[in-house]
């Protein structure tokens, strides 16, 4: 399919004695023609961008849809502006099927530019791009829906059928290597089309996620968090929504993609993707963040509900990104799905790991991962502390037990004397029933605060 639209996109190139460039109607690259190396005027810095970055600026394509080109049947001639970065004037030739518009074809204007005859010729063979996109969309839409039954299917037949659909749908290739990547939260629809994906779809988020500390990580953070906290009382009604998003995010739904690979040590193409749809998904999670904090009052700001947030340090406001380990063939899909979802949920309770987290790299949240799935509401014995209403004293004791029960440095950490300390532990232990001398207690305590991180 890349070949057929770049001999479309060489031919109006022929027919217009200009070097054309054809965008999707995300503005993405799809291809463009060569240009005389002698013209430099040919390459001005957004066609440059545009063809380096495989994508336009936000400013460059509002000023572009200013000239009604998503409504526009025939050229568009459109003026330079300087400053959005357009320094030569453009004739798009939009690309339509049925009436929808499904791209651009992209000329820089000259004087004089080319003929009625010339154009008309030209948006003959964008009508015949159209139709190619509107197949591949198509075809785009039938692998969405295929690859989230192979996700979401029950084990057994059912999910043995819809592999075997999935294969056939994507054809030669399927026995490679495969990286299935989770990006989320997700707000709408996939896109139509992911450059460098085999099948991409909506799939359920699982939990929801809290945003109760904006501490940078270090201990700064934890005692800024820490102050936040005393504010609200010692019972720990938590901190309340700031600018830098609400205090938990609904679960809905993730993005799933599946990226070819041709070498399990080589993962810079699932990266690559991962990084572009973050780009995009944070428009939507700012969206999101706006129209919460509207309907947002001082009452209800800091009540909470649901597990503690990770004590001491912030949560990541947009979406992140989680990486499965590779995997050969498609029948192990759905397990990758799950490490992919695990990754991308560890890294928005630990900034640490990035806006991208690989299975490989997320350390005991591998683990913890799994027993939070297993039982989401915890362990009985914690249920009472990782409530809402004694989010300090979680707080408290998570950074004491990531301390190695050192009372000197956690006191530090948290700002606060160290007989403050052990009154919080007193009443965590009375609270819990666990004991903080006994290293098993401890460990299902430490276990507990980090899974509530990652709860649903």
């Amino acid at each position: 399919m890349k070949g057929d639209y770049q001999d479309l996109v060489d031919e109006i190139s022929a027919l217009l004695g200009a070097p054309a460039t054809l965008e999707n109607r995300d503005f993405r690259l799809i291809a463009f023609g060569a240009h005389d190396s002698d013209d430099d005027l040919a390459m001005d810095p957004v066609r440059t961008r545009s063809i380096l970055t495989r994508q336009s600026t936000a400013a460059v394509r509002a000023w572009f849809e200013a000239f009604g080109i998503a409504r526009a049947t025939g050229p568009v001639r459109i003026p330079a502006a300087p400053d959005a970065g357009v320094f030569r004037g453009r004739i798009c030739l939009p690309v339509r099927y049925r009436g929808i518009v499904q791209g651009y074809v992209w000329l820089l204007d000259r004087d004089p530019g080319p003929g009625p005859d010339a154009l008309a010729a030209a948006m003959e063979v964008a009508e015949r791009i159209g139709i190619l996109l509107a197949e591949e969309a198509k075809a785009g839409a039938d692998l969405s829906r295929e690859f989230r039954t192979v996700l979401t299917a029950e084990r057994g037949w059912q999910q043995d059928m819809a592999v075997a659909a999935l294969r056939m749908a994507l054809g030669p290739g399927t026995d490679g290597l495969h990286a299935v990547v989770c990006v989320g939260p997700w707000a709408g629809e996939a896109p139509a089309s992911v450059p460098g994906t085999a099948a991409v779809c909506v799939a359920p988020w699982p939990g929801r996620v809290q945003d109760d500390l904006r501490g940078s990580g270090t201990e700064a953070g934890y005692r800024a968090g820490s102050t936040a906290g005393s504010a609200a009382g010692s019972t720990g009604a938590g901190p309340a929504v700031d600018a830098a998003g609400p205090s938990d995010r609904s679960a809905g739904q993730a993005l799933a993609v599946l990226v070819r690979l041709r070498s399990a040590e080589v993962l810079a193409p699932a990266v690559g993707v991962a990084t572009r749809l973050l780009a995009q998904g944070e428009a939507s999670a700012r969206g999101e963040v706006r129209a919460r904090q509207g309907r947002a009052t001082g009452d209800d700001r800091g009540a909470g509900h649901g597990p503690v947030a990770a004590p001491g340090t912030a949560r990541t406001a947009g979406p992140t990104a989680g990486i499965a380990e590779p995997r050969r063939g498609l029948a192990a899909l759905a397990d990758a799905w799950v490490e992919a979802t695990a990754a991308a949920r560890a890294a928005a309770a630990q900034p640490r790991f990035g806006p991208v987290a690989q299975w490989s790299a997320i350390g005991p949240y591998r683990m913890l991962a799994a027993l939070a799935a297993a039982d989401p509401l915890g362990d009985p014995a914690t249920r009472t502390l990782l409530g809402p209403t004694h989010r300090e004293l979680a707080r408290t004791a998570e950074l004491f037990l990531d301390c190695a029960g050192q009372a000197g440095r956690a006191a530090a950490a948290l700002g606060i004397h160290r007989q403050t300390l052990y009154y919080r532990l007193a009443r965590v232990e009375q609270l819990t029933g666990l004991d903080l001398d006994e290293g098993e207690d401890r460990l299902l305590l430490h276990m507990a605060l980090k899974a509530a991180r990652l709860h649903g």
